[in-house]
């Protein structure tokens, strides 16, 4: 039986430090001993309560102390920097991230064109990875997190950042082909975090008719994958794409009224519209064969 050999101490830098990745910093400084610099936006509350507390501090009271800064310091060869902001949001620090002596960059959320990422810092220096954690932050920035519930496991592309987070108590596992995982995952994210939209909106559920909706837009997000010559994948979602529009519906339909998981993915309303929008700046002009109306549809009210 192998055992498991925590790697060195490293300098990480997480980029984006909301429930995510705060759960990431505070294991990795914490669990792991890694010297850990987290960056937060400039004025929000959020960097005020960093550097109120320098650490990140969970509900318990315990503590992970980490650098605080509002910047990526570009001049610092961090060995890995963690990127958990939202897709449409990270444009604003993509030069930053070209610019920076950082040795592996790690984009950790959907994305619907990974290629267009791994280009602009460069495939050799380019991750990927999906976050599998159920966290949240409470009014004084206190962390309450889930980590390893139901034996999820945080999805990596590089077997050395896997075996990085599993030393640092995050259990992760390799997915050799992350980019197409990624981009058939955009529309199953749509369809949950819109369904659970719908379900606080009407106080405890979607209706049949959004479920519908969504389950029938998943079906022409994965059309428009296929038309772009890409794969779906993995074989989970290959099932689903071959199956009635139907069977799908049920599923958001009854995942709208379970209460959790409402309040856990209802707050990603911005993330879902952006992917939308995303998808559909990606069908091919004039192809006939990609519902974008249907995938329009998807979009939260």
């Amino acid at each position: 039986m192998s055992t498991l050999v925590a790697p060195l101490k490293l300098r990480v830098a997480v980029l984006g430090v909301g429930n995510i990745g705060s759960t990431f910093a505070f294991q990795l400084a914490r669990a792991g001993g890694h010297d850990v610099t987290v960056i937060a936006r400039s004025g929000s509350v959020r960097l005020e309560q960093l550097r109120r507390d320098g650490a990140i501090v969970d509900v318990n009271g315990e503590r992970a102390n980490v650098h605080v800064a509002d910047e990526l310091n570009e001049h610092v060869p961090f060995d890995l920097v963690i990127v958990t902001l939202l897709a449409h949001q990270v444009d604003s620090v993509l030069p930053m991230l070209q610019r920076s002596a950082a040795r592996c960059i790690q984009f950790m959320f959907n994305t619907f064109d990974p290629e267009r990422l791994r280009e602009a810092v460069g495939p050799d220096r380019c991750a990927f990875g999906m976050n599998f954690v159920q966290a949240t932050l409470d009014t004084a920035g206190r962390l309450k997190a889930a980590v390893g519930a139901g034996g999820q496991k945080t999805l990596m592309d590089q077997r050395r950042w896997a075996d990085l987070f599993n030393a640092a108590k995050l259990p992760a596992a390799v997915e050799p082909d992350m980019t197409s995982w990624l981009r058939c995952h955009v529309p199953l994210c749509v369809a949950f975090e819109s369904v659970a939209v719908a379900g606080v909106r009407r106080g405890g559920g979607a209706s049949w008719r959004e479920a519908l909706t969504l389950a029938r837009g998943v079906h022409a997000g994965f059309g428009l994958i296929r038309s772009l010559g890409r794969p779906i994948y993995p074989r989970s979602k290959r099932m689903i794409d071959r199956s009635p529009a139907s069977v799908l519906a049920v599923v958001l339909w009854s995942m709208s009224r379970v209460r959790s998981f409402r309040e856990l993915l209802a707050t990603g309303k911005a993330e879902c519209a952006a992917l939308v929008d995303a998808m559909i700046a990606a069908a091919p002009p004039g192809d006939a064969s990609v519902d974008t109306s249907a995938i329009a549809a998807m979009k939260p009210l």
